[in-house]
């Protein structure tokens, strides 16, 4: 569509030029000068009756694959670059995993967003990012969400295993959030303690969303997920951090070129936009960190960042 815009005005202006150049030399007839008006005037109006009463966009547009752990800042970054460009933003957010499926098999996507470090590492390994195109965007510690006010009190990773809590984490195969709950229940529960948890899980979400959402529905009294959940909902939900030496590893989110893309530019402006103090402010509002020493100092000590890990086959849905 936006080819075709092209050719309307490229014609648009090929007419005037010519109109004019003729004019001076004097070789139109008057019925032909007319006529050369009444197409400069034409075209426009053919413009805007596509655009105003068929509906039809002319702008140019991003397909952007993203992790959910990003959803609300992102969507609001989107609306912010569309109405600065013109450029219509599509997302498909997901599990960082599935949405990495999803555009590879639709072979179509401009941006691919990921929740997590183990996610690009995937898609860079497959070949399906541009690696050199690779940015760091905000950084996210792992914590306790439950509903607010912590009616079960909740106040450790072991009181998860407490019987009769109904305990949620996203499905680590495929979505962020969920490998790091995985990795964290491994490190720091014993075997009989890994047993009573996976006896109170009442569900595998879909998205880093869904995780969230598991608490902010009351569908669980408690879920392993990111500390930033709370700002997602703070009416319906609060974290409870984990200690300091019950988080392996702190993560981020990464940002880069798919290798799919069909505007290259366009992908890197938007990438440029994101990592913008206006990009930021975006990130900050809901209270992301923006940096490695942030997230150190919310947790009280120092921890590797991003990585990968792999999750144990007991923890993979049949």
């Amino acid at each position: 569509m936006l080819a075709f815009q092209k050719k309307i005005l490229l014609t648009h202006r090929y007419i005037a030029c010519y109109t004019t150049v003729a004019q001076a030399n004097n070789v139109f007839s008057q019925k032909e000068e007319s006529m050369f008006r009444a197409l400069l005037m034409v075209i426009p109006c053919m413009y805007l009756c596509l655009v105003g009463f068929l509906g039809v966009s002319f702008s140019e547009e991003l397909y952007i694959f993203a992790g959910a752990a990003s959803k609300p800042p992102t969507e609001e970054a989107a609306k912010v670059f569309e109405k600065k460009t013109g450029t219509k933003v599509n997302l498909t957010f997901g599990g960082s995993g599935f949405v990495l499926s999803q555009m590879t098999l639709a072979k179509k996507g401009d941006i691919y967003f990921p929740g997590s470090s183990d996610y690009m590492e995937i898609a860079k390994k497959k070949g399906l990012v541009f690696p050199e195109t690779e940015k760091y965007v905000v950084y996210l510690v792992p914590a306790i969400n439950v509903q607010k006010g912590n009616p079960k009190g909740i106040k450790s990773l072991k009181d998860l295993t407490q019987p009769g809590l109904r305990v949620a984490i996203a499905n680590p195969d495929g979505v962020c959030v969920g490998l790091y709950a995985v990795e964290i229940i491994e490190k720091n529960l014993k075997a009989d303690e890994k047993a009573a948890l996976k006896k109170n899980l009442v569900n595998y979400t879909e998205s880093c969303e869904k995780t969230a959402t598991a608490i902010s529905l009351k569908a669980a009294d408690a879920v392993i997920g990111w500390r930033v959940f709370q700002y997602w909902d703070p009416q319906r939900i609060q974290t409870i951090p984990l200690k300091k030496e019950e988080i392996p590893r702190i993560g981020y989110i990464p940002i880069a070129i798919s290798k799919f893309t069909s505007n290259r530019g366009l992908a890197q402006r938007f990438i440029d936009f994101i990592l913008s103090e206006e990009g930021r402010v975006i990130f900050k509002k809901y209270q992301y960190f923006m940096t490695p020493e942030e997230a150190f100092s919310w947790i009280g000590e120092k921890k590797p960042v991003g990585g990968e890990y792999t999750v144990p086959a007991e923890w993979i849905a049949k």
